[in-house]
């Protein structure tokens, strides 16, 4: 056998020797992209090529590896090339451990600063403020529906949406012991508690549930209490040594949860993006159907549509309306210009390259 290895083993050794080599070949040439960027002060993350990129290594794959797997890969090696410009800073809803870390790394690569904050408001502040280039939020749930904190923000803010990532959400129930002997509370965010609410319906119906910021904070507090089991990811439970009481107690099995990522920086087009808008109609009969008409005239199918309570005057409503195509697409432009006309509040968040997953 070890025989048989033996050439194997050089051969590998070879062909890594030349990926290290092409590795730094290319760090070399996005060192010379970087003062390029400098001299015109240009953006270091550019989340259309990125995408351009990443979607071209998927079509060029021949395998064995799958295209989930070299896009992993290749997003690191971006990564770490755009850190030799510039490290990235990126705010995201602490403390570390919560799926929306987990979203930073899988829309940037591991070569950034995260900075983990107390809230979704506070992701915003820190974005707007300079302190964080970008900020990562959650959207929506697919169990759940809209995440409100942050449409009532977006409503606000003057950052636009630079990107979006979606992620597989799978929760687990965890304590300091790995049981839940003496455990009196079952900690964990909103979200993640009405994503589990079925399987606990079922097996702990008299144990108290308490909201609190983030899985990951819940976590946190299950390590220092052994009164508190916590609902979070596998990856917070090894953060803060919890053991685990049961996985995927998610009542979705197929549960994932749409990120956000905020910025200063519009995007130009990818080929394949998203845009995102928020509307208001005048309160007459017909309005909304009137709104929305210049999308089908002009071929723009529309991928999501939610409303929310304007909080002003007495049955009026924001919809949140995202949209196929960029801003700068001919079709898209001559339905906003439409749009825009017809409706009483008109503000475009963002045009961004469609997730990736």
């Amino acid at each position: 056998m070890t025989d048989k290895l033996k050439p194997l083993r050089e051969k590998i050794d070879t062909i890594d020797a030349q990926i290290l080599a092409l590795l730094n070949q290319r760090a070399a040439v996005a060192q010379e992209v970087g003062h390029v960027k400098a001299e015109t002060n240009a953006p270091v993350f550019r989340p259309e090529r990125e995408a351009q990129v990443l979607r071209g290594v998927a079509d060029r794959n021949p395998g064995p590896l799958g295209n989930l797997e070299v896009q992993t890969i290749f997003r690191e090696i971006m990564s770490a090339c755009r850190a030799l410009e510039k490290r990235v800073t990126v705010a995201y809803l602490g403390p570390v451990g919560t799926f929306s870390e987990q979203a930073v790394y899988q829309q940037f690569g591991r070569a950034v600063e995260g900075l983990p904050c107390a809230s979704i408001d506070e992701v915003f502040r820190a974005t707007e403020a300079g302190t964080a280039e970008f900020g990562v939020v959650p959207v929506e749930n697919s169990s759940e529906g809209a995440i409100n904190r942050t449409l009532d923000l977006m409503l606000q803010t003057p950052l636009i949406i630079s990107g979006e990532v979606a992620i597989a959400v799978h929760h687990s129930l965890m304590s300091k012991t790995g049981a839940m002997d003496g455990v009196t509370v079952i900690c964990a965010h909103s979200q993640a508690l009405a994503q589990c609410q079925v399987w606990l319906n079922q097996n702990y119906p008299h144990v108290e549930r308490r909201a609190v910021a983030s899985n990951a904070e819940a976590a946190r507090m299950a390590s220092v209490d052994p009164t508190i089991a916590a609902i979070a990811s596998e990856i917070a439970g090894m953060q803060y040594s919890l053991g685990v009481v049961k996985g995927h107690i998610q009542d979705d099995p197929h549960n994932r949860t749409r990120f956000a990522i905020i910025g200063k920086l519009q995007p130009g087009p990818s080929g394949s993006d998203h845009t995102s808008l928020v509307l208001a109609v005048p309160n007459k009969a017909g309005a909304v159907y009137q709104l929305l008409a210049p999308l089908a005239k002009h071929g723009v199918s529309m991928t999501r549509f939610e409303s929310r309570p304007a909080r002003v005057g007495t049955w009026e409503y924001y919809f949140y309306v995202d949209i196929e195509g960029h801003v700068q697409n001919p079709s898209v432009t001559q339905a906003l210009d439409e749009l825009r006309h017809n409706a009483a509040f008109f503000k475009v968040l963002g045009s961004y390259p469609t997730s990736l997953t």
